[in-house]
């Protein structure tokens, strides 16, 4: 699964095939109501236009100075805004990971740091007020791990672990070993 092209004006093509006007109206559209609230402009579209919510806000954030959906370049960018303990933690993670692994690339996909093994995530993270999310990609990884997430919440995707975590490296070891075998079968 790829990421979508984060540029907002990626969707310009779409736009002006499905609409039938090229992007200069669009932005003109806009321009009549640029001092509007955000979701009042984007009701203009959808009302007014017949657009869908994605391609109303690709033309209004891209209006708005958005160029990108994309928030962060990497790593480092992503735990900017984090506490140092959950910048600890998080790092701890995917040191474990990235050492066992080597071949894995870490990225950021959908805002959210991931590893993959050429075009396939095998996990990724995220991080809440109170925990943080972990997320094996793959269902089969959770349910065959299940037994050896006692104490951990658990979600329908993900696994919550508390900041203070005592990271138990070989799982992490194990669950990332297991969703590289999956995509590799």
């Amino acid at each position: 699964m790829a990421e979508k092209n984060p540029n907002r004006d990626a969707a310009f093509p779409a736009i002006e095939k499905k609409y039938g006007q090229p992007m200069q109206v669009w932005f003109d559209v806009f321009a009549e109501h640029a001092g509007k609230p955000y979701l009042q402009q984007v009701a203009v579209f959808r009302e007014s236009h017949g657009f869908s919510q994605a391609h109303a806000s690709a033309v209004v954030l891209f209006c708005r100075g958005s160029k990108t959906s994309r928030r962060y370049e990497d790593l480092d960018g992503y735990l900017e805004e984090h506490s140092s303990e959950k910048q600890a933690l998080v790092r701890k993670i995917y040191g474990v990971i990235t050492t066992a692994y080597p071949e894995l690339e870490q990225v950021i996909a959908w805002n959210q740091p991931m590893v993959k093994l050429g075009k396939e995530y095998v996990f990724g993270l995220s991080v809440a007020k109170n925990h943080v999310l972990i997320a094996p990609f793959n269902p089969v990884v959770l349910e065959e791990f299940l037994p050896r997430l006692g104490g951990l919440n658990l979600n329908k995707k993900t696994i919550q672990i508390p900041i203070d975590w005592d990271v138990d490296e070989q799982l992490l070891i194990d669950m990332v070993g297991r969703g590289i075998a999956l995509v590799s079968e």
